[in-house]
């Protein structure tokens, strides 16, 4: 309806569509189910990636692997042509986290309200930046709620979030027929 026109009443019959045009429904939207083959080489690499992580930690006596990385992981390896799967998304976000969550930190402690006010931040910073990657408000989360060193938790963020968009890199390129990754770096 333009700006100029006036709204129909609401007896009016709805208007069919234009001839050859089909109306979507809503409800059976669903992705269509990935091959057996797809999905066990997503699975796999996802959870060999996040077992890496694990070991990593293990070895350091640090964890490593962290909520909002696991998070990342899912959405890295199973929807990895998604704005939010691409490498500038995923490693920056977390970054971003990292800023709001510290900062968060220094301003009002460490409480469930402070987190909250945390991934608030994080999601605005994520926005201005044009990095939509959801699983790094998680991140601000764990960094108010935890309040783990920062130059302990930086590196080892930062180090699993590029291990992650390398891992898929090569993932992506391993299986024939798989959308290959990046569609972007930055």
């Amino acid at each position: 309806m333009s700006l100029g026109a006036a709204p129909r009443p609401a007896s009016d019959p709805p208007v069919p569509p234009e001839p050859g045009v089909r109306r979507r429904k809503i409800a059976g939207q669903a992705p269509a189910r990935p091959a057996p083959a797809a999905a066990l080489h997503t699975v796999g690499v996802a959870t060999a990636l996040l077992l890496g992580l694990v070991a990593i930690g293990a070895a350091i006596h640090e964890p490593v692997l962290i909520p909002s990385l696991a998070a990342s992981a899912a959405l890295v390896h199973s929807a990895p042509t998604m704005p939010l799967a691409q490498p500038r998304s995923v490693v920056v976000s977390h970054l971003l986290a990292v800023v709001a969550g510290y900062g968060t930190l220094a301003a009002m402690g460490s409480s469930a309200w402070a987190a909250a006010v945390a991934a608030g931040v994080t999601l605005a910073l994520m926005t201005i930046g044009r990095t939509p990657h959801s699983p790094a408000c998680a991140t601000a989360v764990v960094i108010v709620l935890q309040t783990p060193a920062p130059g302990r938790f930086v590196p080892l963020l930062l180090g699993a979030a590029v291990l992650m968009v390398l891992t898929e890199y090569v993932a992506s390129r391993l299986r024939r027929g798989a959308p290959k990754y990046p569609v972007y770096w930055w």
